[in-house]
């Protein structure tokens, strides 16, 4: 049985002092929080064991899970980072005992996206035993984001402000599916950034060296409506575009439509 592990552990500093309160997986769309919708897409999609790595005000997020469980029939399990203050990197570290005890492939995912079945559907039905979510439609102009630049149909890189030659670039979703043979490669990663100064590195430095030595294929999801929540533009985003989308059923899990 495949497990999913969502790291939500940070603030959500950007988005502003209406946000400050809560954590980022706890908006709501649609009347249903980020960490529903997640429950939701991981029901469809027949993923059963979910870990959410949580931080800030955690306890909210703990006391969210309760109706959930039952609600979709879904296991969840919370950690703790007590360090979330410190790099993302932290998050991978307190998870790996749980990644390694799971049933691979795992599913990583950031907790701070909203998206339709459709997208996570891609992702768990890859033919890839490791593979990445990339969107070839992205602007760097209000935004930074994690690029990956494909060449010869493998990912070659993972890194914001990428300049170099490839077949074309895409933004990272944050989606990944991890087979057992990088999990090893993983761990290592992981575990030489627990340490001094390197604690404060994210686990995209993590991801990004997964990439480098060539252990991932990707699954291109250009035209499928989502967005990650970083900034209050993002909230209004969701709100007026893609959540309307989501509810349309276009993109459901069976819907086939090539973008």
């Amino acid at each position: 049985m495949t497990s999913a592990f969502i790291y939500a552990a940070g603030r959500a500093l950007r988005l502003g002092a209406a946000f400050a309160e809560r954590p980022k997986i706890l908006i709501q769309f649609g009347g249903k929080t980020l960490l529903e919708w997640h429950v939701q897409r991981l029901s469809e999609t027949g993923v059963r064991r979910l870990v959410v790595v949580t931080g800030y005000k955690h306890e909210l997020v703990g006391a969210a899970m309760v109706a959930l469980r039952q609600r979709y029939g879904v296991e969840i399990q919370e950690i703790v980072n007590p360090d979330f203050t410190e790099g993302s990197v932290l998050s991978f570290a307190v998870s790996l005992p749980e990644v390694l005890k799971a049933e691979p492939p795992v599913l990583l995912l950031d907790g701070d996206v909203l998206y339709p079945g459709e997208m996570l559907r891609r992702l768990v039905q890859s033919k890839h035993p490791s593979a990445l979510l990339l969107d070839r439609n992205y602007s760097t102009d209000d935004d930074d984001p994690v690029l990956v630049p494909v060449r010869q149909g493998r990912p070659i890189d993972f890194m914001k402000k990428w300049k170099g030659t490839s077949d074309f670039v895409g933004e990272s979703v944050g989606f990944f599916k991890v087979s057992a043979a990088e999990l090893p490669l993983l761990v290592g990663e992981t575990q030489k950034r627990t340490t001094g100064q390197l604690r404060r590195e994210s686990y995209d430095d993590v991801l990004r060296a997964l990439v480098l030595a060539g252990r991932f294929g990707h699954e291109d999801i250009t035209g499928i409506p989502w967005t990650e929540i970083d900034f209050p533009e993002d909230v209004q985003f969701a709100e007026k575009e893609v959540l309307p989308a989501i509810q349309s059923g276009r993109w459901s899990i069976g819907e086939r439509e090539n973008p």
